[in-house]
């Protein structure tokens, strides 16, 4: 069966007080459940939020890592960092990072092979622009993205792979992907990762939504057949937002 999952990423948002606010809120809030909840505080307050989190049932994941265990790369941080801070999932290729930092499939792949042979598990972000889905390259795009970033991967290490899917042209907009694109294009995916890594993984491999998600359109969304969940952007910095969209898988 596959997981399901919601995380919260939280992006260059809360200073270490308001992350702990922010925590504090979401421990005496998040309900038990079966799904899987996490939260991608910023790099300087990963280890405070794996502190202040021991013990309840929401991982610390970090937003991203480089592709190398050391060196003279100022600024970054890698994959051994996360581990001594206690993180053990790492979110990988977003939106974000390919549009203002310049992250290629190319270099997505190499991150993808660094965080697997530190035992990380991958939440591997992707997705088409809005002149692809226009032009009707949405497939094209996807496929190609996950082909270049993750198909030199061995069967095995799909147990510690997470997809999620974000259509670059839902994020922060206020448009949402309806529930039927968003099936759609999992079922496409899932199909396109069978067709390579047979159905074992095609079918166990969790694939999230994100693009504005929110309290008013979790339930809908989570509810088609390929949805497993979804990568939370801004309603994770609302504590009852979060909580309305976990209770809704």
């Amino acid at each position: 069966m596959r997981r399901k999952i919601v995380a919260g990423n939280w992006k260059m948002n809360n200073d270490l007080s308001g992350t702990e606010a922010l925590l504090n809120d979401l421990i005496a809030l998040v309900p038990n459940t079966e799904a899987t909840v996490m939260v991608a505080p910023t790099f300087v307050n990963l280890f405070q939020a794996f502190n202040v989190l021991k013990g309840h049932n929401i991982e610390v994941i970090a937003q991203n890592m480089h592709q190398e265990p050391n060196g003279a790369f100022t600024g970054e941080i890698s994959a051994q960092m996360l581990k001594s801070v206690g993180v053990n999932t790492v979110i990988l290729g977003h939106s974000e990072r390919r549009a203002y930092f310049g992250e290629t499939d190319e270099l997505l792949a190499k991150k993808v092979a660094a965080a697997l042979s530190n035992e990380l598990q991958v939440v591997f972000c992707f997705g088409e622009e809005l002149e692809d889905r226009k032009s009707g390259r949405h497939f094209s795009v996807v496929e190609e993205q996950l082909k270049n970033a993750l198909f030199h991967l061995q069967t095995s290490d799909w147990e510690h792979i997470i997809l999620a899917y974000e259509p670059v042209w839902a994020i922060g907009t206020g448009e949402t992907a309806s529930p039927e694109q968003a099936q759609e294009m999992h079922a496409f995916i899932r199909k396109t990762i069978s067709e390579k890594f047979g159905d074992q993984v095609g079918t166990t491999v969790s694939i999230l939504y994100g693009g504005s998600v929110k309290p008013t359109n979790a339930a809908e969304i989570f509810a088609k057949q390929d949805v497993d969940g979804g990568l939370i952007g801004g309603a994770s910095l609302k504590a009852e937002d979060f909580v309305a969209i976990i209770n809704a898988i």
